[in-house]
């Protein structure tokens, strides 16, 4: 793998995550999903339903996968060479995932050109295809405990963040008809993978420099099948520490670019100012205020006394002097 491999992972996913971000925000905010034909044909009422993207990015999502595959394919005959098993069966992982990032992107491609074949497609078959792409991404990284004593281990559990982002923003985009929503959610998918991009430049940073922490070494036994141990239980807990601080400064940063996003988004398609008309001016609600009173407690006793006084003069229980 080697620092390379990871620089040109974490690149090729932060491009794809802006990508993402900025062509959520050329959505149509105005859809005519509710305007349809009742006497159009259903595969053309199904092809209206999910709003496409003006834009695309389904070129840098295959040639990404097809240097994860090509990557793959290599690291797995070296280890074949090296007579190492476990590593074969991760590049095994790797490439199944990639292949299924492979697929969603040429049938994105073929469902959102103009050929005739595929134009009638829902877009809800790319997404769910891009859903499980994600869902195997995120068991490929969670089940990947080959040492246990390895902290490349914390790395990988920290990697499940942005990928649970990107699988909810996924989920919430196919469950939903509104065009904001769609917005909204391809917004934060693109945020989670440039967080995946990010924590790939520092893994590969940590892994191959060692500027992970004091006395923890790197240990290979193939291409693609490393670990990284250090000699003493203090020295472990201290290089998860800094791996978890290191992951907060990446989120932290993702905080503030996903404001400043949404910020650009909302001005552009004036979402927040189609709320402005449900307000009314505070001087109106003072009005309508400036005739409350308060009652005293003196008040409330001569109302309830005089209120027994008439009810038992209605029963003929009132005396006469």
């Amino acid at each position: 793998m080697g620092i390379l491999s990871y620089a040109v992972a974490g690149g090729g996913f932060a491009v794809i995550g802006a990508w993402e971000s900025l062509d959520s925000s050329n959505l149509d905010p105005n859809p005519s999903t509710g305007t349809t034909d009742p006497s159009s044909s259903p595969m053309a009422q199904i092809s209206r339903s999910s709003p496409k993207s003006v834009g695309s990015s389904s070129i840098p999502v295959a040639l990404l996968s097809s240097l994860f595959i090509a990557n793959s394919i290599f690291s797995f005959f070296s280890s074949i060479g090296s007579h190492d098993r476990v590593g074969s069966m991760i590049q095994l992982q790797i490439l199944a995932v990639a292949v299924l990032f492979l697929v969603y992107a040429i049938l994105t491609y073929l469902v959102n050109s103009k050929n005739a074949v595929f134009v009638s497609l829902p877009s809800s078959i790319t997404t769910l295809l891009l859903l499980f792409g994600f869902v195997e991404e995120f068991l490929m990284f969670y089940l990947q405990k080959k040492d246990v004593s390895g902290i490349e281990n914390r790395y990988y559990d920290l990697m499940l963040v942005p990928i649970a982002i990107c699988v909810f923003s996924t989920v919430f985009e196919l469950k939903s008809d509104a065009n904001n929503t769609h917005r909204f959610a391809r917004l934060g998918r693109g945020i989670g993978l440039i967080l995946q991009g990010t924590w790939f430049l520092q893994m590969g940073i940590s892994f191959f420099t060692g500027l992970i922490t004091n006395n923890c070494s790197f240990h290979g036994k193939s291409r693609g099948n490393f670990t990284i141990k250090c000699k003493g239980h203090g020295d472990f807990h201290r290089a998860k520490a800094i791996a978890t601080l290191q992951f907060n400064c990446h989120l932290a940063l993702m905080v503030v670019l996903a404001t400043a996003l949404f910020s650009v988004v909302a001005n552009k398609k004036g979402y927040l100012r189609e709320d402005h008309s449900i307000y009314r001016p505070l001087g109106a609600e003072m009005e309508n205020l400036s005739t409350f009173t308060l009652d005293s407690d003196e008040e409330d006793e001569i109302r309830e006394e005089g209120h027994v006084t008439k009810e038992a003069g209605l029963n003929g229980i009132s005396s006469h002097d």
